[in-house]
């Protein structure tokens, strides 16, 4: 063989293997070429964690979601929105007494006031406001509570619960407040020397059912 065809041949087999090479190369039918995958976080950061308690009353309050459906009814009568049971309790209580000098029943933004208290005690008495309230000011007012008042919250029923009780500053009795917010609505009660079994539940069953 000469040296020009001989040289040819080399050629020509150089092409061969080089075609062969980039044909492994190329992805198959059907297969597409694998994308460039963006860089993952390690900085610690946990996304959509927020602060809250969930079981026990500990820490700071997380509502539950915003519920999309019509708006929940607010009781127009404090008596009927309780039980029999919490009703007994309470037998013998004035409720709404004139004398006391403050709003009570329903109010003209449709919130509901209720005073079960006598006019002539020193001290004993309830007082409830069941009003509307959206999510974000209630969890910040919630989680003040919880984080500058030592309030124990949790989530109860599909809500958000806070409670504290004290000593009277001035008579040997208890005072105290509970808060429950769901689906836009509070349920918010002051009491000195007056807190009926289930009070807070009865009304929670009358809303929600």
């Amino acid at each position: 063989m000469t040296r020009r065809r001989r040289h040819t041949v080399l050629l020509a087999a150089s092409v061969v293997a080089l075609s062969a090479v980039l044909a492994a190369c190329a992805p198959t039918d059907g297969e597409a070429t694998p994308a460039t995958s963006a860089p993952s976080r390690t900085d610690g950061a946990t996304s959509g964690a927020s602060p809250g308690v969930s079981g026990s009353p500990t820490g700071s309050p997380s509502p539950a979601p915003t519920s999309t459906s019509a708006p929940v009814a607010i009781p127009v009568d404090c008596e009927a929105m309780l039980s029999d049971a919490v009703r007994a309790q309470l037998a013998g209580t004035p409720l709404n007494d004139p004398a006391l000098g403050v709003p009570t029943g329903v109010q003209a933004d449709g919130s509901l006031e209720c005073a079960w208290r006598d006019p002539r005690a020193d001290t004993t008495g309830l007082f409830t406001t069941i009003s509307r309230m959206n999510r974000g000011p209630a969890l910040d007012m919630l989680n003040d509570l919880a984080d500058t008042e030592g309030f124990n919250c949790y989530t109860p029923d599909m809500g958000t619960r806070c409670e504290k009780t004290w000593q009277n500053t001035q008579y040997p009795v208890t005072d105290g407040r509970t808060l429950y917010w769901r689906d836009g609505v509070l349920i918010d009660t002051m009491y000195s020397n007056l807190a009926p079994s289930g009070y807070t539940d009865s009304i929670i069953a009358s809303i929600w059912g």
